[in-house]
């Protein structure tokens, strides 16, 4: 047969299999939106668009594989599910006003992940690293029992080793370490960290190792959480990872100003932290632990007077429970929706929940970096801007150095922070987390540090945004073509 049939053949085969490729996008993407994104790369996209469905676009999800319940007694889950639920509805009547505000909220995530609303905690909200670290470091020093870490970056440094150091201190006390690290995002604490935790006594394993067979899969999702928890009453949750970047003094002359934002919470509230670190430590331990008392702090324990409920998502998750968590606060929201995000790639539903929010009288602010670590990444959002500002959205881009927070305050009354951006990752890919706290106090202190960090951002004027020059604006919609893909 000479060689120009064996290309024919080739083209044909090559046909079935874009075709083949493409019913699956069909049959198994959710989102319309990346559907299409993935229909385009796939046929626009000679092999290389294949390859990159394959890497990227394809769900991955086992849910045996993913499976990590603590309790599968079905009549211990039932009589938890009772203790849960009739614990948390006297939370809400006791909160009066908050419980008639918020009684939806709560509800929706107690139904979708069965984490309660928990009362009698105290929340501190902490500013970059100089605060976190600071903090935890005290808190580690003060530990009888337990520390639990898990952590997307954690680097080899002046901090990471200041912090290593620490938990070797504890260690020769009796206090038993677990630490669970990202395999993609804390490369660097192979060489030399966990090696010296283990040879100290700690336990310590990777989330998600990767392989070169399995790099697909598992580089699609990663753990993006940040949490400790301490003798199971003290816990820490937010965007502030274990490097020296989150650091801003003259030791580390960072390059940039870097603004997060992070809180510590004594009380009940740290009792579903536990539960995820437990879950995901059984995911990734061989060492598997069981729910005994002394890991989990009592609900009847009294602090101070925040409600706190935690929500966690990820690829195990049922539903998307972050993103449905902020379409249900945004959707409660009646005076103020300030929000803070360093990566703003909404998605129509969260896109839609805002500009219906401004159109309805709420006074919807936006703070986002200035300059994205990414240009992609950075054009997709600001395609979406447009569309906000026409709807009278306020939008700040943050000058000072690059805002890494993700924060929430709605009406002064609901506080949120965590690890998820504003992002489809965040919502759909990464195991990520987030507290919700029902307190005007704390939330009166988190607005008033984004009004803070206004001071150091620029508001975009619609009027000039509308006018920009159209080669740019041609990039932005084309970056936020394959936004579903970033």
């Amino acid at each position: 047969m000479p060689s120009f049939d064996w290309l024919i053949v080739l083209e044909i085969l090559y046909v079935i299999l874009v075709a083949g490729v493409c019913l699956r996008i069909i049959y198994e993407t959710r989102s319309s939106t990346k559907t299409l994104a993935y229909l385009l790369l796939t046929i626009f996209v000679p092999v290389a668009g294949i390859i990159l469905y394959f890497s990227i676009g394809v769900n991955y999800r086992n849910k045996s594989m993913y499976s990590k319940k603590l309790i599968k007694d079905q009549g211990m889950q039932e009589r938890l599910r009772k203790e849960i639920y009739k614990s948390s509805y006297d939370a809400l009547q006791s909160s009066g006003r908050y419980g008639s505000d918020y009684k939806g909220l709560a509800h929706m995530i107690l139904k979708d992940s069965m984490s309660p609303l928990t009362t009698n905690n105290k929340i501190k909200i902490l500013i970059n690293g100089e605060d976190t670290f600071k903090e935890i470091l005290s808190a580690i020093k003060h530990a009888k029992n337990h520390i639990h870490l898990e952590y997307y970056t954690f680097e080899d440094d002046r901090i990471g080793n200041t912090i290593k150091n620490a938990l070797i201190a504890k260690i020769k006390e009796g206090v038993e370490v677990r630490f669970i690290y990202d395999h993609f995002g804390s490369r660097s604490l192979e060489k030399k960290i966990a090696g010296e935790l283990k040879e100290a006594g700690a336990e310590i394993f990777p989330f998600h190792k990767i392989t070169f067979l399995l790099l697909a899969n598992r580089l699609n999702y990663r753990n993006h959480r940040k949490i400790i928890v301490i003798d199971a009453c003290t816990s820490f949750v937010g965007g502030i990872n274990v490097a020296d970047r989150y650091v801003n003094d003259p030791i580390n002359k960072n390059e940039v100003y870097w603004r997060d934002t992070h809180i510590r919470i004594d009380g009940p509230g740290s009792l579903y932290l536990q539960y995820i670190f437990l879950c995901d430590w059984n995911f990734c331990s061989p060492n598997k632990l069981v729910p005994e008392q002394r890991f989990f702090c009592e609900l009847s324990d009294t602090y101070e007077n925040s409600l706190v409920q935690i929500v966690s998502s990820g690829p195990d998750s049922v539903s998307p429970s972050i993103l449905f968590t902020l379409l249900k606060a945004i959707d409660t929201a009646k005076e103020e929706i300030l929000i803070t995000t360093p990566y703003f790639i909404p998605g129509e539903s969260l896109m839609d929940a805002l500009i219906i929010a401004s159109m309805s009288g709420v006074n919807v602010k936006l703070l986002v970096p200035y300059v994205s670590d990414s240009r992609v990444v950075n054009a997709a959002a600001h395609s979406y801007y447009g569309d906000l500002l026409k709807a009278g959205v306020r939008i700040f881009r943050y000058k000072k150095g690059f805002i890494h927070a993700k924060s929430l305050v709605i009406d002064n009354k609901l506080a949120i922070v965590g690890t998820a951006n504003m992002d489809q990752r965040s919502f759909d890919l990464n195991f990520e987390v987030m507290a919700l706290i029902l307190d005007h106090l704390v939330a009166e202190d988190l607005r008033a540090v984004f009004n803070r960090d206004l001071l150091d951002a620029e508001e975009i004027d619609g009027l000039r945004w509308a006018d920009r020059a159209r080669w740019r604006r041609l990039v932005e919609k084309s970056a936020r073509m394959i936004s579903p893909l970033l």
